[in-house]
């Protein structure tokens, strides 16, 4: 049994195919998501969706978002995504002026939020080749 998954961004739809499991990197701790799931939504934080299918796996670098689960589908509606493979460190720069200008606005907890994605963005970024 397979979940139908979609992944879109505002600049076009990365992702439409049935998978076995699908990994998120929520903003509570990356998890996976199978059928049969308990339904679910939870904002993303910068990092790597998985998605298997077979034998097959395919990886997204998002740069946040949200994303919607339940027993049969899964939903992510990221802020900014890229297949892995094609991904350039040229890509994210815009993604990270946005979240160090967030740092910078920002103060208290939301300010340790920010510093946190952008750090996350900074691994993501330094990940690439």
């Amino acid at each position: 049994m397979a979940m139908q998954v979609e992944l879109v961004s505002p600049e076009k739809k990365l992702a439409s195919l049935e998978a076995d499991v699908v990994g998120l990197p929520g903003s509570d701790g990356d998890f996976a998501a199978m059928p049969g799931h308990v339904p679910t939504a939870t904002s993303l934080r910068p990092g790597v969706v998985t998605i298997q299918s077979g034998s097959e796996t395919t990886e997204y670098l998002v740069a946040g978002g949200f994303a919607e689960v339940n027993a049969t589908a899964v939903s992510i509606l990221a802020e900014y995504a890229a297949l892995r493979s094609e991904a350039s460190r040229e890509m994210f720069d815009g993604v990270r002026a946005a979240a160090e200008a967030k740092v910078n606005a920002t103060e208290g907890m939301r300010k340790a939020e920010a510093e946190r994605d952008l750090n996350e963005i900074d691994n993501l970024v330094a990940s690439l080749k």
